[in-house]
């Protein structure tokens, strides 16, 4: 392929006809010899008229130039123009391998990547050179270079994966290469120690081309807890200007389904390669976190799995034989079950059944001294990371601990007795709590003004003494005192647990307070030494993109490999399920920084993405036969020959042809086509609004209230009730539409009547319910009876009787004689039945199957059926059990109505007779 600029021509050598261009314009330009001129008098009779066909004695600039054009856009539309050619590869220049890194940093754009593999690959195909793609993430033992066509038919199972090249792997693989060949780098972007090293060895074997596009890589680390809130950190290459990025907490809401419960935003200062930013959620809503994302970065470093680290503590609360034996608000453990209950999980027992136990936290309330068996195993197990919480009382303050030496299990040494309103060392009145100091961990809490102090037990003054006071009274008497012991600690409140000595516990500080110490529990083990040991099985592992799959079909992990935590084939990320818990493998590590990739300056390195390769001989040879059609009306025109219907043919033939205009119909409105599909997905009943809402509203409940029933008792299945206005709605989705009547209900226009008359020809019922108790029956005595009459005149109704003892409304499901609402009322009024022939026009019960059209009662129908969601009536409907007959017969009532409506006179054929008879008995 020749070249010239951003164009590429597939055969060249035709260009050559251009040359021909200025000849043919000499050939077309030449004319014949003038002719000779004789004066011939005769010729005088000639002037004055015009030939109608003239020719011209020399053919015009402009035609000749048209003409050049035409040919020269033939020539090379023929030579084959290709805008942004695609560089082709030297025929027969020896194996080809492609190299991708893999890595969780192409996932984002791997589709792209993916193309310019094929693409790649479709140039060897064409110079007929062996190929093979190979990805550093997962190097195969050897490399075949097999041929391109070949290997294109492998690219759908190359994917990138969630790790980095193992270099151990990189060097077995680079051992196994052979010969000459070239090599074509596609890199994730991101340096790498190996990539040197790598990069030499490739150059050994042939030339190194490297494709490589700059862009934005985020990654999100480990989140982790920072007092009461979760520290969250993302990085980023390139490092640049200021920057925002968007996190989203991802978790399952009570009913399990996974939504988004919270989000933040980290903001890179400029020339910062990292952003923080702290989320507090309460513990409830932090319990149920199970990952953190960077919002549109598509990748597994973007996604931060969360284990219990960031999950309820379990706290131990130890339970002594008084304890139990004690009122529940009297005992010392109730308020912090209470306060504990919705943060952590609570486990009870005594010391030699909750040590072994190993919970984050164990809490002594009241406690004297200790056996020294249990002592000893206690102070072993907060050696080792626990968090001992020890509460005052009055054993405490009776016994001797603390107060012999340095007691391990108490953060302080103790005065002999207490101190109390009234007692030896007395206040003259109740203490409040001082502000909390800014190395407590409970700074920033507000300190309610009405908590009081009225006892505690007294802390020896010491040269210690005041490292360890983390809270303490107005009056700078210690209140909470703390102490390290080994790799846990011991925390002494020196007052009761419960409302003995304090009203603390009856405030919401107290729940604050336990929060915070329960946090202060070690969340970060050192994995190497608690996983060591164990086994763990995979739950989750996530692939490139950041996405979970549930497995159960992996082998177990030791837990050394988990706490090394070197990615790969056989230690996906995920998350990983175990006796001790669940454990987080993410992609990052709390050290994790990204930097971007940068190769020697005799590396060639092009963009990963490319103009299209566009065609241009079609549109070329379209031009050159445009031209020569206008060329053709252009000669035509010179030579006086251009007629009209020549004109138009020769334009039909050049201007691409016009599609027809088809009738269509018009879009239907999106509201009505919502509202079409919500009442035709299923059974649905309709309600006609009354003009009151409080009236729409009994009729919406009523009708919720009838679709249970019709859910439990038939197999009719309705939706949700839908409210219907006969001004603009369609009415045939309905099957019943039930109209509560009142003395404001608007007339509906003539176009609603329309409507309604439609429906109920086409074997629609309305239920009229003036809610009058019947009084009115179909006179005027009551509003609502006047009113009815109104809107019922022009309504195409035909006769009406009350309903009598055969009719099919009495049988269609139950076995009725009345038809109660709230009310018992009076007579329910159908569709009369003929005597002898139907009413002309009105052939109602021939047309819709024996079903009335109408129903007209006063029984307030609606508010019988009423219930609220769980299923309870809603309005009271007679007295005692003869108000709860009443409402059931009204449930009845209104199954026989939907079913009389959508089975017709099913129940009036002669083969249920028998059944029929056997009921009543006769």
């Amino acid at each position: 392929m020749w070249s010239l600029g951003p164009v590429g021509f597939l055969s060249p050598w035709l260009l050559a006809g251009l040359v021909l261009l200025p000849v043919l314009w000499l050939i077309l330009r030449a004319v014949p010899p003038a002719p000779l001129r004789r004066r011939f008098p005769g010729v005088a009779l000639l002037l004055g008229l015009q030939d109608r066909e003239s020719q011209s004695d020399r053919t015009p600039w402009w035609l000749l130039l048209l003409r050049i054009l035409a040919v020269a856009a033939a020539i090379i539309g023929f030579a084959g123009p290709v805008l942004n050619p695609a560089e082709r590869g030297a025929p027969g220049s020896g194996p080809l391998l492609i190299l991708a890194d893999g890595t969780w940093a192409d996932a984002r754009d791997w589709p792209v990547r993916l193309a310019r593999i094929e693409a790649l690959l479709g140039e060897a195909r064409r110079a007929n050179r062996p190929a093979a793609v190979v990805t550093l993430s997962n190097p195969p033992p050897e490399t075949r270079f097999d041929p391109a066509e070949a290997v294109l038919t492998t690219l759908p199972g190359v994917a990138p994966h969630p790790w980095e090249p193992d270099p151990q792997a990189l060097a077995d693989w680079t051992a196994s290469l052979e010969g000459r060949f070239e090599t074509i780098w596609l890199s994730d972007g991101l340096a790498r120690d190996n990539r040197a090293a790598l990069l030499d060895t490739l150059e050994a074997h042939g030339s190194v081309r490297v494709i490589q596009t700059p862009r934005r890589i985020l990654a999100l680390r480990p989140p982790r807890l920072d007092s009461t809130e979760i520290a969250l950190e993302a990085v980023r290459t390139p490092i640049g200007g200021a920057a925002q990025a968007s996190i989203a907490a991802h978790g399952l809401d009570p009913a399990g389904i996974e939504r988004r419960l919270a989000t933040a935003t980290l903001s890179f200062a400029p020339g910062d390669a990292v952003a923080q930013a702290a989320l507090a959620l309460p513990p409830e809503l932090r319990n149920r976190v199970t990952r953190f994302e960077i919002e549109g970065a598509r990748s597994a470093a973007a996604v931060a799995l969360t284990d219990d680290a960031l999950r309820r503590r379990e706290i131990g609360l130890v339970e002594s034989r008084e304890t139990r034996e004690a009122a529940e608000l009297m005992s010392p453990l109730h308020y912090l079950r209470v306060a504990l209950e919705p943060q952590a999980e609570l486990i009870s027992g005594d010391l030699p059944t909750l040590i072994p136990a190993n919970p984050d936290v164990i809490v002594l309330a009241d406690a004297g001294a200790l056996p020294p068996s249990e002592a000893e195993a206690l102070q072993v197990w907060v050696e080792s990371g626990g968090l001992l919480l020890r509460f005052a009382g009055p054993r405490l303050a009776a016994s001797d601990a603390g107060r012999d030496g340095d007691d391990p299990l108490m953060p302080v040494r103790l005065r002999v007795g207490g101190r109390s309103v009234g007692g030896t060392m007395s206040w003259g009145e109740p203490k409040t709590i001082a502000p909390f100091e800014a190395d407590s961990p409970f700074f920033g809490l507000a300190v309610p003004g009405d908590v009081t102090v009225r006892a505690q037990v007294v802390a020896q003054p010491g040269p210690d003494l005041a490292a360890r006071v983390i809270a303490q009274l107005s009056d700078g008497t210690p209140l909470v005192t703390r102490k390290p012991l080994g790799d846990g600690q011991v925390v002494l409140v020196h007052v009761t647990a419960n409302a003995e000595w304090s009203s603390l516990p009856l405030s919401g500080l107290f729940v604050s307070m336990l929060e915070r110490l329960a946090i202060s529990a070690r969340t970060d083990p050192d994995a190497a030494t608690d996983l060591a040991g164990t086994s763990w099985q995979a739950v989750e592992i996530m692939d490139a993109e950041g996405a979970l799959t549930e497995t159960d079909t992996r082998a177990a992990v030791p837990g050394e490999a988990l706490a090394a935590g070197d990615l790969g084939p056989d230690l996906p990320p995920g998350l990983y399920a175990g006796e001790a818990g669940r454990f987080a493998l993410n992609v990052t590590r709390a050290d994790t920084t990204l930097a971007p990739a940068r190769w020697p300056a005799r590396i060639a390195v092009e963009g990963l993405e490319r103009p299209a390769e566009r065609p241009l001989a079609g549109l070329l040879l379209a031009l050159a036969l445009a031209l020569m059609a206008i060329d053709a009306l252009a000669s035509l025109a010179v030579g006086g020959r251009l007629r009209a219907r020549a004109a138009l043919l020769l334009m039909a033939l050049v201007l691409p042809p016009v599609p027809g205009a088809q009738a269509q119909e018009p879009p239907m409105d999106p509201q009505a086509e919502a509202f079409a599909q919500a009442a035709t997905g299923s059974v649905v009943l309709g309600y006609i609004l009354s003009g009151d809402a409080q009236v729409d509203e009994v009729a919406r409940q009523g009708l919720e209230g009838l679709g249970r029933a019709l859910w439990q008792r038939t197999s009719v299945e309705p939706a949700a009730p839908m409210e219907v206005d006969p001004e603009t709605d369609e009415l045939s989705f309905f099957p019943l539409l039930y109209w509560p009547i009142t003395g404001t209900t608007p007339i509906p226009s003539e176009a609603a009547y329309d409507r309604l008359n439609a429906y109920l020809r086409g074997g629609g019922m309305i239920v009229f319910d003036t809610r009058d108790a019947g009084i009115a029956g179909l006179g005027a005595a009551t509003p609502e009876g006047r009113r009815l009459q109104a809107i019922a005149r022009p309504l195409d109704v035909p006769p009406l009787s009350p309903v009598p003892e055969d009719h099919v409304l009495t049988r269609t499901f139950y076995l009725l004689q009345d038809f109660p609402g709230r009310h018992q009322g009076r007579d329910v009024w159908v569709e009369a039945a003929p005597e002898e022939e139907p009413t002309p026009g009105m052939p109602f019960r021939n047309l819709n199957d024996n079903v009335t059209p109408v129903v007209i009662g006063g029984n307030d129908w609606a508010a019988a059926w009423a219930m609220n969601p769980v299923g309870m009536p809603l309005y009271p409907v007679g007295r005692g059990m003869a108000g709860e007959r009443q409402r059931e017969m009204a449930y009845r009532f209104g199954v026989n109505l939907v079913m009389h409506v959508l089975t017709g006179n099913y129940k009036s054929d002669q083969v249920h007779v028998p059944a029929l008879l056997e009921r009543l008995g006769q």
